[in-house]
């Protein structure tokens, strides 16, 4: 099994919270990291119809039977199970009694919120980072990851252009890497079965045809503003359910928003957050890249290539177990910085650039954010497809992309 970066943190957490909940998108490996960290549990999926009837009809009897240590995987199949195990955690003395896993983040928070607070813990595990299918050192704090590493000589063949190309439209289903799976009809079968399943059924969206379309025009925006009206009008939706729909992607785990980043002495900024898919691979099926070799050429390369990096950034830091400071900075006049990390005593600006050589120009937007009135902050990164780190000892450093 590829280690998963996360588990450090659930095994940290385990000594400490009776109720340990595992959620994020579907086929992410929740089950399977499950299963690796707690070996010895009894394991129970609710995925099974003979177990969800007995926990939906009898639920006080299905959690005497299959009591503690157990994994209760799938639980948002039977989100009442909630209720009844508040009582059970009320009297549990004993940390990791119970291991949750569920993929349908939007059914279970309120749940959760109203019946378990402070006796759970949440973990959200995505599909693979980079970090963790290259066997790099594990991240374990917001500040490594932004650290230039050194080239690991077992990967070193793993890092040239025709690789970087494969990785991003493979994407980083685990599934694909542990069976070694046609990456094509991998995506297409997980969008058919749960993407449009899971997420057009609890929207009773009766057109099928319109939420296909939906989610094509959304691909196409990955990496941009959102422009809740271009997309109405693209596919005939009101604005008000685009939002919704994009909201529910969201919290599906299909798709991240990264807020814009102003403060007082920044007011002419933008202000409407931009949506990035969270694999590059589900983003090539749906903007209709069949090929590697179609990826490189394609007119929205620039938009796949910001995805995939701010995407990896925004997993490893989830699986540190921190939610992700990261933002974007862009103001009126057309000033942008891709990715504006909020260190808590520092903000670190990140450039992406696609190119493969370096040049001057690429500070420029660093710099002019830097030079802001009452921006005290000093230092920057560019992550460009080069294979030279660059400006070593300057406040803006230039990286591949395989060396953060």
């Amino acid at each position: 099994m590829i280690k998963r970066n996360l588990e450090r943190v659930i095994r940290y957490y385990s000594k400490e919270y009776p109720v340990l909940f595992i959620v994020g998108p579907r086929q992410s490996g929740k089950t399977t990291l499950a299963k690796y960290i707690f070996k010895e549990y009894r394991y129970v999926s609710l995925e099974n119809i003979d177990y969800r009837k007995y926990a939906e009809e009898d639920p006080r009897g299905f959690l005497s039977d299959f009591s503690p240590p157990v994994i209760l995987d799938e639980i948002q199949r039977t989100p009442d199970l909630f209720s009844y195990l508040q009582e059970i955690a009320d009297n549990l003395d004993n940390p990791a009694s119970y291991v949750l896993t569920g993929s349908q983040q939007f059914l279970l928070i309120e749940r959760i919120s109203q019946s378990l607070a402070g006796r759970i813990i949440n973990f959200k595990l995505f599909p693979f980072t980079y970090n963790e299918l290259s066997g790099n050192p594990h991240d374990k704090h917001i500040e490594d990851i932004f650290k230039i590493k050194s080239l690991d000589k077992a990967n070193a063949a793993k890092t040239d252009s025709k690789s970087l190309i494969n990785l991003i439209y493979k994407g980083m289903y685990p599934r694909i890497y542990d069976k070694k799976l046609n990456p094509k009809k991998y995506i297409e079968n997980y969008i058919l079965t749960y993407v449009e399943r899971d997420i057009r059924n609890l929207l009773n969206v009766r057109d099928l045809r319109t939420f296909e379309d939906f989610i094509r025009v959304v691909a196409a925006n990955s990496g941009q503003i959102i422009n809740y009206a271009s997309i109405s009008n693209s596919i005939g939706v009101s604005q008000p359910t685009i939002k919704k729909w994009i909201s529910l992607l969201e919290t599906s785990g299909i798709v991240f928003i990264l807020p814009p980043f102003y403060k007082n002495y920044r007011k002419r900024t933008i202000k409407t957050p931009k949506l990035y898919f969270v694999d590059t691979g589900l983003l090539c099926f749906l903007l209709s890249i069949r090929k590697p070799e179609e990826l490189e050429h394609h007119p929205l390369f620039g938009n796949i290539f910001e995805t995939f990096i701010i995407s990896d950034l925004y997993k490893r830091i989830y699986h540190t177990g921190e939610i992700p400071p990261l933002y974007f900075y862009r103001d009126k006049t057309g000033n942008e910085i891709d990715l504006i990390v909020d260190m808590g005593n520092k903000l670190l600006p990140v450039e992406i650039k696609t190119s493969r050589t370096y040049s001057p120009l690429f500070k420029k937007n660093i710099l002019k954010w830097l030079s802001l009135r009452e921006n005290k902050n000093e230092e920057g990164i560019i992550i460009y497809r080069g294979d030279e780190v660059l400006g070593k000892e300057s406040d803006i450093k230039i990286a591949p992309w395989y060396l953060l």
